[in-house]
């Protein structure tokens, strides 16, 4: 991948696909990032368009074209994950670098063409997966680092999302576990064992995910959109020390000195307060600028997506989800 030195000494030039939720906080990101010009905002929904231009005042158009003829060296994909493929090409082409928002494709065949055009091109390609940017998420790494990792047990749950999706838990919420996992414990996935259901939804919104690395750890996944509250958590066992951590609150607390009697001694981590966006899209800049891999490669993102799919297509007929009566009344 090449370095953008000739805009070393300029502001690199970005534009943001989709101006939905995500995508405007992209957008407002990078409007706030040191040399960096954010030259424009697309989406088709004129409602977005004119949100993000009121409130930060750059072009925001209708169609993919008009953004690329404003001539930004990169762009970020916040655009609804069946047309990343389509969008991702057309911008490598030009030799724009590129990030997508997490899942990098709806599959892994697209997900590796987009891998092999920006090989090609020589430009970078990063995947959102804005999770591992999370201060809390980064004192854990670095309190099992050099560690014996024995098991690892994460729970990601919710109320279900106000706006509409055509994916699941799985897709929506569990592949950036599934990607926390891998990256924990630098090893591979090889088993794979899902249990999902559909309480409320048409799809799974109920998953309860097991996994088995290469180096031996053991995992697992409570994702659900059931929960009227959200809750972030992750706990980590090792031979010498367990670590749990809340990804909202941004608390990690550390158990160690196990002594044969039961006792052991327990410390809070240290957790930074940077935002996480702003953290992920300042390393996609200096990615680019650097002419460095960037922190969250195709590849990865590919083999998280890969995962996921198998925790759906994993699904025997003894595991069918079971036919919906009706959504449950809640209390009260």
């Amino acid at each position: 991948m090449q370095a953008v030195s000739e805009h070393a000494d300029k502001a690199l030039r970005v534009g943001v696909v989709g101006a939905g939720v995500m995508g405007a906080n992209h957008a407002r990101v990078f409007a706030g990032l040191p040399d960096v010009a954010l030259v424009g905002v697309v989406d088709p929904n004129p409602q977005q368009r004119d949100l993000v231009h009121g409130i930060l005042g750059v072009p925001a158009v209708d169609h993919l074209d008009a953004l690329l003829a404003l001539k930004p060296d990169a762009v970020t994909i916040a655009a609804p994950t069946h047309l990343h493929h389509e969008i991702a090409l057309k911008c490598i082409a030009r030799g724009i670098h590129v990030m997508v928002e997490k899942p990098i494709a709806s599959n892994v065949e697209e997900g590796r063409d987009i891998i092999a055009a920006a090989r090609r091109a020589g430009v970078a390609l990063m995947v959102g997966h804005v999770e591992r940017f999370n201060p809390a998420v980064q004192a854990i790494k670095e309190a099992i680092e050099e560690e014996d990792i024995l098991s690892i047990a994460i729970t990601r749950v919710g109320p279900f999302p106000p706006r509409m999706s055509n994916v699941g838990v799985v897709i929506d919420l569990a592949v950036h576990d599934i990607d926390l996992i891998r990256w924990f414990t630098d090893s591979e996935i090889v088993e794979v064992q899902p249990q999902l259901s559909s309480a409320v939804a048409e799809r799974e919104d109920i998953a309860l995910l097991q996994f088995r690395t290469a180096s031996g750890v053991l995992a697992h996944i409570n994702t659900n959109w059931l929960t009227p509250f959200k809750a972030r958590t992750v706990h980590v066992a090792t031979r010498r020390k367990y670590v749990m951590g809340d990804l909202l609150t941004r608390q990690v607390t550390e158990c160690f000195g196990f002594q044969p009697d039961g006792s052991y001694s327990m410390r809070h981590l240290s957790v930074g307060h940077d935002e996480p966006l702003r953290a992920e899209l300042s390393a996609f800049v200096a990615a680019i600028r650097g002419g460095k891999a960037p922190a969250v490669t195709g590849e990865e993102g590919v083999e998280s997506l890969g995962i996921a799919m198998r925790c759906l297509e994993g699904r025997s007929s003894a595991q069918a989800m079971p036919e919906r009566k009706g959504p449950r009344r809640a209390a009260g």
